[in-house]
């Protein structure tokens, strides 16, 4: 009796054991997955700022959040993102920093937004990969040629501000 009660006590301290580090390891993947998306999110998120600031035509707040673009996109641990996501970040990452830079490093507004369509191409790529918590409205505007990412349906024209605001048609919800 003795002997079945010590086995059973064995068996059961193995089982709570296994569920424990089975318990830890979830968390420590639901950590990185997290970790991974709020380093992307942060991109996105100045990315928007860029385009907001654009829409005021206001260059001086254009140039300073590239800056803040530029810190996001530095502080990204290519380690740490999922495979795609990594090997779309591979592709982008040289022309996303040269675009932020560029932006950033000027407050001619027509230079700005000449640099804000290869910046959005490339924050594309890297969004359409990555899985957004919100939808994401690739929009297209006809006079500039050109396509760029906004959190709303709401077309608002960062080519011409308010001069053409309301210039361009959704072309893509990315989900």
């Amino acid at each position: 009796m003795k002997k079945s009660i010590i086995a059973l006590a064995t068996a059961l301290t193995v089982v709570f054991s296994a569920n424990t580090i089975q318990a830890k390891t979830n968390n420590a993947e639901s950590t990185a997955i997290e970790m991974a998306d709020a380093q992307l999110q942060s991109v996105y998120d100045a990315y928007f700022k860029v385009k907001d600031a654009l829409i005021k035509s206001d260059s001086k707040l254009t140039s300073a959040k590239a800056k803040d673009l530029l810190t996001a996109i530095t502080a990204v641990k290519m380690d740490k993102l999922k495979s795609n996501e990594h090997a779309v970040w591979m592709k982008v990452v040289k022309k996303l920093t040269a675009d932020a830079k560029s932006i950033s490093s000027t407050t001619d507004l027509k230079k700005q937004r000449e640099s804000f369509k290869s910046l959005s191409k490339s924050t594309y790529d890297l969004i359409k990969v990555s899985s957004p918590t919100e939808p994401i409205y690739k929009q297209y505007c006809p006079m500039a040629d050109a396509d760029w990412l906004s959190k709303e349906k709401a077309v608002k024209n960062p080519y011409y501000g308010s001069s053409m605001l309301t210039c361009g048609n959704v072309v893509e919800t990315i989900k």
